[in-house]
C-alpha cells in the first residue's frame, strides 16, 4: 500500500509538470510586471469588487500565459497571499473578527458532529466507500483532474480552458503554501488520534512545536485547517469564476468541493470547524489568483481608446457620405 501511495504521488508530481511544459516560453519584463502587480494599496484584490472581463475572446495571444508570466504571477500570488494582514483596512479586520467569532461558536459542534458523521460511517457500508472514493478527488485525483482538463484545453485549442487550468493549479500550489503554514502554527490534533491520558480524541490547538504521532508512531501533521478543503475550494473557485456564464459549472464545482470536505469528516480526518476554514480560506485563494491574472490581462490588452467619438468623410456615385464612429 505504501509503495502504492508513493507512485501514485511520483505520478502526481508530473501533472504540474506537464502543464507548465505546455507554456509558450516567451520573454517578459518581470520587474515592471511584478511592480505593477503587486500593488495591494491600489489594486483591488480578493476581499474587493473586481469586474472581470471572462468573455472567451478576452483569451487571446495577448493575454496568454507563457513560462516567464506563470512564475511572475505565481510570486505575486503567494506574496499577496502571505502579505495580505499588513495590507488589511479596518473593515478587513472587522470582517475578519467576525469569522473568528462565528468559526468559535461553529467549533462546538466539533465533537457532536464528529460522534454522528462516525455512527453513519459505521452503520453504512455504501457510505464508507462512496466516503473513501470522493475524499481522494481533493488529494491524488484533484491533480489527475486538472491534467485532464489542461490536456483537453490544449489538445482543443480551447484558449479559455487553458488559461483557467493555470489559474487553477496556481490557486491550488498557493493555497496548499498557505494552509501548510497555518498546519504548523495551529498544531491541531486529528480526530482519530488518541493518546493514553484520552478516551477520545480531543480538537485541541497545540502549537506549532508539538510533535503528533499515529498508533503506529508516523509522525502526522496536524488538523486545522483541512488540506484537501482548501485546495478543492481552492481549485473550485477558480472554474466558478471563470465559467460563471454557465451556471451549472460554479454548481458543480462548489458542489465537488463541498462533498471533499464533508469526505474528511466521514473519513475521520478533520473536525468540522477544519473543513469551514479550509473552505473559506479556498475560496478566498481562487478569488486572489483570478483577479490577480485579471489585472495582468488588462495589463497585456491593446490599449484601445474608449467613450470616444471621431467623425469620417467619404465619397461615393459623386456624393459625399459623412461616418460617424463611437468606440465604447
Amino acid at each position: 500500500m505504501k509503495a502504492f501511495k508513493r507512485a501514485n504521488g511520483k505520478r502526481l508530481f508530473f501533472v504540474p509538470v506537464i502543464l507548465l511544459f505546455s507554456l509558450c516560453c516567451e520573454a517578459q519584463k518581470p520587474d515592471t510586471l511584478i511592480r505593477k502587480l503587486d500593488s495591494l494599496s491600489q489594486k483591488t484584490d480578493s476581499a474587493g469588487k473586481q469586474l472581470n472581463n471572462t468573455n472567451p475572446r478576452a483569451y487571446n495571444e495577448a493575454t496568454q500565459f507563457t513560462l516567464s508570466s506563470f512564475f511572475i504571477l505565481q510570486g505575486s500570488n503567494l506574496k499577496q497571499a502571505f502579505t495580505k494582514p499588513f495590507h488589511m483596512t479596518g473593515r478587513d479586520w472587522g470582517k475578519l473578527g467576525k469569522f473568528v467569532v462565528l468559526t468559535g461558536a461553529l467549533s462546538l459542534l466539533d465533537e457532536p458532529v464528529q460522534r454522528r458523521a462516525l455512527d453513519l460511517r459505521e452503520h453504512n457500508n455504501g457510505l464508507r466507500a462512496i466516503s473513501r472514493q470522493i475524499t481522494n478527488f481533493g488529494g491524488i485525483y484533484e491533480g489527475y483532474t486538472l491534467g485532464a482538463l489542461g490536456a483537453y484545453g490544449f489538445l482543443f485549442k480551447n484558449k479559455k480552458m487553458q488559461t483557467t487550468t493555470l489559474l487553477a493549479l496556481q490557486s491550488y500550489i498557493t493555497g496548499a503554501a498557505v494552509e501548510s503554514v497555518l498546519k504548523f502554527l495551529s498544531g491541531r490534533q486529528r480526530p482519530y488520534v488518541v493518546n493514553q491520558k484520552q478516551v477520545e480524541a480531543e480538537p485541541a490547538f497545540r502549537g506549532p512545536f508539538h510533535v503528533m504521532r499515529d498508533a503506529d508512531g508516523n509522525r502526522l501533521n496536524s488538523s486545522f485547517p483541512s488540506g484537501h478543503t482548501t485546495v478543492a475550494f481552492a481549485a473550485a473557485t477558480v472554474y466558478a469564476l471563470e465559467y460563471k456564464d454557465r451556471p451549472w459549472v460554479p454548481v458543480l464545482a462548489y458542489s465537488a468541493a463541498s462533498l471533499i470536505g464533508l469526505s474528511r469528516i466521514t473519513e475521520n480526518k478533520h473536525w468540522l470547524t477544519d473543513v469551514a476554514v479550509g473552505a473559506t480560506l479556498g475560496y478566498l485563494t481562487g478569488r486572489q489568483v483570478v483577479n490577480n491574472y485579471h489585472r495582468y490581462a488588462k495589463l497585456k490588452s491593446p490599449k484601445q481608446t474608449r467613450n470616444s467619438v471621431s467623425f469620417s468623410m467619404g465619397y461615393s456615385n459623386g456624393q459625399l457620405l459623412p461616418g460617424m464612429v463611437w468606440r465604447f
